[in-house]
């Protein structure tokens, strides 16, 4: 499949999970092609004006209405509220885990005023950026999703988000989210190497690192950040269902996101 056809099939995708998205009278785009372009984004993993410039250079046929780069990463944010179509419905067993994002070298700390990463240690390295929080369902699809600073404490600043799947999932966290004032229900802390099925957590971060070049991005406004979160986390769900999700016999989950890189 080349990467037109690629981009073609990802719109009728996108197209048939918002049949009541309707294009404003004003605007060059219909909602389903800024979806798409920005789930594209997404995927390349570069800066905004190495993607624009590779979108306009190569593939501009596909999209004659295209709007300036500003105007285009704008739309991106307005329409950011579409990509909770595209998560998973909740399963009985999940899972729950942190990803550190570097926002700023750390040498580079605190020489701006509109700096919005704050510093952590991520992975044993300094990082400043942002914590990304998600929840994941049995089959390794993203169900929910948060963000907060780096510097923050997994227990403390995504509670709301675990309660909120509380009615429905059993959330197995690893020993960052212990928190000696908070123990809900539904969330049963494990032990280094005590469940092997929380390894799938770490296939899904590997796969966003590697092929989307997840663990650093350059946004240096909050809100922009967290659109790119947002079509991130619709695009991994999208694209490992691309053919179906494959179990093998002891009911493993296999998928994988290295043919769709660009």
């Amino acid at each position: 499949m080349t990467t037109e056809d690629f981009i073609i099939d990802l719109f009728c995708r996108v197209d048939d999970q918002m049949p009541d998205a309707k294009k404003h009278s004003q605007a060059s785009l219909y909602p389903s092609e800024v979806i798409t372009i920005a789930i594209l984004f997404a995927i390349k993993g570069v800066g905004n004006r190495a993607f624009y410039r590779w979108l306009k250079r190569d593939y501009r046929q596909l999209f004659p209405q295209l709007p300036v780069r500003t105007r285009l990463f704008r739309l991106f944010n307005s329409h950011r509220h579409w990509t909770r179509r595209f998560m998973a419905e909740p399963s009985l067993l999940g899972l729950i885990d942190t990803y550190g994002i570097e926002l700023l070298h750390p040498r580079r700390e605190g020489r701006s005023e509109q700096q919005i990463g704050k510093k952590r240690l991520s992975n044993r390295r300094w990082i400043v950026g942002g914590k990304l929080f998600f929840v994941l369902n049995h089959l390794g699809l993203i169900v929910d999703w948060d963000v907060d600073t780096a510097n923050v404490y997994d227990g403390s600043a995504f509670q709301e988000v675990a309660e909120r799947n509380a009615a429905q999932m059993v959330l197995f966290s690893d020993e960052g989210f212990v928190k000696k004032d908070w123990h809900p229900e539904n969330v049963r802390i494990c032990q280094r190497g005590e469940w092997n099925t929380r390894m799938i957590v770490e296939t899904v971060l590997s796969m966003l690192t590697l092929v989307c070049h997840f663990k650093k991005v350059m946004h240096r406004v909050w809100a922009y950040f967290q659109s790119r979160l947002a079509y991130t986390m619709a695009m991994f769900n999208l694209l490992v269902q691309w053919d179906g999700i494959q179990t093998d016999d002891d009911g493993c989950v296999h998928f994988s996101l290295a043919p769709f890189s660009l």
